[in-house]
């Protein structure tokens, strides 16, 4: 809830701050030196300013949506194979950065890893620090002056995706019709700040910017407000396309950006497990610390960057400046945070003991006892190819909690009390909780786009959650119901058959385990192995069933009773391991399974 909440806000803050723009701009009095009003239709700017920043903005996400369809599988496998290697770890946080336009939504991988004991707080470090590499990509999209090709490219990437019938051709079609926006949405809002060339007023505030600290907090509010530092940044070198912009204002501008998109992770982690909270810690030290270690060396940066970009001494005044200053500010953005990270990557350790310092574990008292989703975040939910591997991982979470009541469930009918019974059906309490958040989390999967591919998994983990949950009511109903049979009629289980029963238990676990293995980590030879189990479960059922009728004639009390127990028993266990077969197909292609129905 809180990160729907956040990206409402997100929305209402640009909104209003459009609103305020355009207000500003309608309402402003202008004049010229000698008093009279200056002739600029400041409605045709504010709209042009408004319409450009939309399209730029829609542009960006049009192209980060894209990107993430076509490189969803790279990204998983990139991810799944992170080393103790800090380097690799600083390039994979760079790569799927670049990839989904978002160091805050890096970090919620980062911590889903952290939280499933699959990476180390101290490797986790280094994928946040290549996070801030991956988000100079956009700014060194947009400092290319190909803005004349805008409209070819939303053309081209328009018939791309209305005209082709592939799914890959139609997402590479979206992100040139994505790239195209950004392009076009620059030119506009470049085209409407021409006027301001020659309004002093606005000359004068530009040159306030020359202030570094100045620059750097107006840069960080900005992008705390929307929530983009890309978008701050693309904005930065629209400006200084048009001449407004000096180099070190710009580099500025690009400090206070990289310490505004902190907001995003600070606010993703409010209410989040401990890990979420060092995460983004670790997000808000190294983008402060790297801004505060630059800030004395704007000048040498700026001489440095100078050197290495493009220069056009052909030309003079604003119109050099406006030909050279944008590429120098992408440039300065990059190899300052390329630097950070090189500088900072060493420190890895240090890093994850000082948060792990400034943020201990609560202590056993304060934590809430009730069971909750542990990987569902919806910051991934934009990204459908993670979310739905975050369903996975939580199937996994809710099947541990079903294995436990699978543990304890025959001990419990055969020999315990009625408060071994209950606790089970307390379990099952935990089963349906997680169950309905999963659930409600593939809703709002569900809502957005999804591939072919993505569709069948989808609806491949809702049966499998299904196939789950089932499990879980027929050991709550059913089986807690022979246990409480027994003990109500005083029927005694005779050691033999504890023992036929145990075995029969045993293979059923075997087989619950291999399919949850099989379908968290989307395993087809586990699944394979727990679908050939059919005939070694029929032979034991009916080893146990024979054993059964030979002890119905044994001269003991209540045996009536107790063989009807007994078979149920049986029959329930038969069920579990339907559903469980069932769990195991889901993971098997469509044609496969087919063939598997056929046969069973």
């Amino acid at each position: 809830m809180q990160s729907i909440i956040t990206i409402d806000l997100k929305r209402g803050r640009l909104f209003v701050l459009c609103v305020g723009l355009i207000t500003l701009l309608l309402t402003y009095p202008v004049f010229a030196a000698d008093g009279s009003e200056q002739s600029i239709n400041w409605g045709v700017m504010a709209m042009q300013l408004f319409g450009g920043l939309a399209l730029f903005l829609f542009g960006m996400e049009q192209m980060a949506d894209s990107l993430k369809a076509v490189a969803g599988d790279r990204m998983k496998s990139i991810l799944a194979k992170l080393t103790t290697n800090r380097i690799m770890g600083a390039l994979t946080g760079a790569f799927v950065t670049a990839v989904i336009q978002s160091s805050s939504v890096t970090t919620v991988l980062v911590v889903g890893f952290i939280t499933a004991g699959l990476m180390s707080m101290a490797q986790s470090v280094g994928v946040i620090m290549g996070a801030n590499i991956g988000t100079t990509i956009t700014a060194q999209i947009v400092a290319f002056k190909v803005t004349k090709a805008a409209l070819l490219m939303i053309g081209v990437g328009f018939s791309m995706l209305f005209i082709s019938k592939s799914d890959r051709t139609k997402h590479y079609g979206a992100m040139l019709m994505g790239l195209g926006l950004v392009f076009f949405g620059m030119s506009v809002m470049s085209d409407a700040m021409k006027p301001l060339r020659t309004f002093q007023p606005f000359l004068d505030l530009m040159i306030q910017m020359e202030n570094p600290l100045i620059g750097i907090l107006i840069a960080a509010t900005f992008t705390g407000l929307i929530q983009s530092s890309s978008a701050t940044t693309g904005i930065v070198i629209v400006m200084a396309s048009q001449g407004f912009i000096t180099l070190p204002a710009g580099i500025a501008l690009a400090f206070g950006a990289n310490i505004g998109t902190c907001v995003t992770a600070m606010l993703a982690s409010i209410g989040k497990p401990r890990e979420a909270v060092r995460a983004a810690t670790v997000h808000v030290l190294f983008n402060v610390g790297g801004v505060v270690l630059w800030f004395l060396f704007i000048p040498q940066l700026a001489h440095v960057v100078t050197s290495l970009s493009p220069s056009y001494p052909d030309l003079s005044g604003v119109d050099r400046l406006a030909a050279e200053a944008p590429r120098q500010i992408a440039n300065a953005h990059t190899i300052f945070n390329v630097a950070n990270t090189l500088i900072f990557i060493g420190l890895s350790t240090q890093f994850a003991r000082l948060v792990e310092w400034l943020i201990p574990d609560r202590p056993l008292e304060d934590k809430e006892l009730a069971i909750t989703a542990k990987y569902l975040e919806p910051e991934l939910l934009s990204t459908p190819v993670l979310a739905l591997d975050r369903v996975r991982m939580e199937v996994l979470h809710m099947g541990d909690v079903v294995q436990a009541m699978l543990d304890q469930v025959m001990p419990a009918i055969l020999t315990g009390d009625k408060e071994a019974l209950a606790a089970v059906q307390r379990m099952d309490d935990e089963v349906d909780i997680l169950y309905a958040q999963i659930l409600e989390y593939m809703g709002q999967i569900s809502k957005g786009t999804l591939t072919e591919d993505q569709t069948q998994e989808f609806l491949s983990l809702m049966e499998a959650l299904n196939d789950l949950e089932n499990i879980g009511d027929t050991m709550e109903t059913n089986m807690v119901e022979l246990g409480l049979s027994r003990i109500d009629q005083g029927v005694s289980i005779s050691a033999p058959t504890q023992k036929v029963l145990a075995d029969f238990h045993a293979v059923i676990k075997r087989a619950l385990r291999g399919a949850i293995q099989a379908v968290s980590q989307n395993n087809r030879e586990a699944a394979t192995i727990v679908i050939n189990m059919k005939d070694e479960i029929s032979d034991l059922a009916d080893s146990a069933t024979a054993h059964q009728a030979a002890r119905l004639v044994a001269e003991e009390p209540n045996r009536i009773p107790a063989y009807t127990i007994e078979i149920d028993i049986i029959e329930k266990m038969k069920r579990i391991y339907y559903f469980t077969k069932r769990m195991a197909k889901t993971v098997m292609p469509a044609d496969e399974r087919i063939e598997l129905d056929t046969g069973a």
